[in-house]
């Protein structure tokens, strides 16, 4: 891996998701379209990973397991890792939560609510962090 701070176009997604199955769609959606993974079950996880490693951008469920969720997530990016402040997707069931609506409008980052369409989530993520590079 990289030095933090430093993205490159062959950078991993790093995927926030709790649920195995979710897990294993999203992440083969991504890979099928160019994109290395690698998955955190947590947010916990997920920012030790950030703290260490470097990433093309992230994608995160809104509500995860160990106690920090996706809007902890998005609040320590800012703070720590402002370069991927802009290239986050939050991928949610629960759009219509008042928590996770107030969220979205505060943080701005995208959302594409499961269930959801490969193409529609693909094109969210390029338009977020770009295409993937081979």
């Amino acid at each position: 891996m990289t030095q933090p701070g430093i993205q490159s176009a062959c950078s991993p997604v790093l995927l926030i998701e709790d649920e195995p199955s979710v897990m294993d769609f999203v992440r083969s959606a991504l890979e099928r379209n160019g994109y290395k993974v690698i998955c955190a079950e947590s947010g916990a996880d997920a920012l030790r990973l950030l703290a260490r490693g470097e990433f093309l951008g992230i994608v995160s469920d809104m509500r995860t397991p160990g106690g920090v969720d996706g809007a902890q997530v998005h609040a320590w990016v800012a703070a720590h890792r402002p370069d991927l402040a802009s290239k986050l997707v939050f991928i949610t069931g629960d759009i219509a939560n008042e928590e996770t609506a107030a969220t979205l409008r505060r943080t701005g980052v995208p959302c594409v609510e499961k269930p959801f369409r490969v193409q529609q989530f693909i094109a969210v993520v390029e338009n977020t962090m770009g295409k993937a590079t081979s």
